[in-house]
């Protein structure tokens, strides 16, 4: 798999492209703005890019807006995204479009070696990847009186392994559940959130999200 990584600290990219490299992933490139990491992309064409939401030159949303522009140029790549604090906005504005090869994980996973790399793995087979810590925080910070209160608590606890990018599979297996047990608290949270027929991967993440909108 290679990966480019952009991260405008020296110290973290080099720790980060070690990670990578220790996991049998080939870091073809490494970059520390918004212009090189675009040019790194487009030349490179990885199988999936790590990025620091905030990169110079302004150090607010260019590692977002480099992400969008990724997707945009090259759906095929997949696109994590890092951030030092839990921004919902910046969640909002990842995801908003879909969430297919799209992961958003606070910094601190990277010392998780084992759940970042699988972050990493995951957006590049165009999945999903939210950080456990930012699915709970969305989950449990909004107010009663939405269709998230419809839900059991066994299909909350499915809703967030859903939100992390997990399959029914990996969810059966976490749970321990069986796998068609998993797909009926699926298709009940589906329909309690109204979430209409789209592709599968957006549905997943969007049961999260289009809930936390309304």
């Amino acid at each position: 798999m290679r990966v480019v990584i952009g991260e405008d600290s020296l110290l973290l990219r080099e720790g980060i492209a070690r990670v990578l490299e220790a996991s049998g992933m080939d870091v073809v490139a490494l970059a520390g703005d918004f212009d090189s990491l675009l040019a790194a992309v487009e030349a490179e064409r990885p199988d999936a890019a790590v990025v620091d939401i905030r990169m110079p030159p302004t150090h607010t949303d260019e590692g977002l807006r480099a992400a969008r522009r990724i997707k945009a140029d090259h759906p095929d790549i997949g696109v994590l995204v890092l951030s030092q604090y839990l921004d919902e906005d910046y969640v909002f504005a990842l995801l908003g479009d879909g969430a297919q090869g799209l992961g958003y994980l606070l910094k601190d996973r990277i010392t998780d070696g084992d759940s970042f790399v699988d972050g990493v793995r995951r957006v590049a087979a165009g999945e999903a990847a939210l950080d456990p810590e930012v699915v709970a925080h969305l989950i449990g910070s909004k107010k009663t009186g939405g269709p998230l209160d419809e839900l059991t608590e066994r299909e909350r606890t499915v809703l967030g392994e859903m939100a992390e990018g997990r399959s029914n599979q990996a969810i059966a297996a976490r749970l321990f559940l069986s796998d068609r047990a998993v797909e009926r608290h699926v298709t009940a949270i589906f329909t309690k959130l109204a979430l209409t027929a789209t592709p599968e991967n957006h549905r997943r993440v969007l049961a999260v999200l289009t809930y936390l909108r309304a």
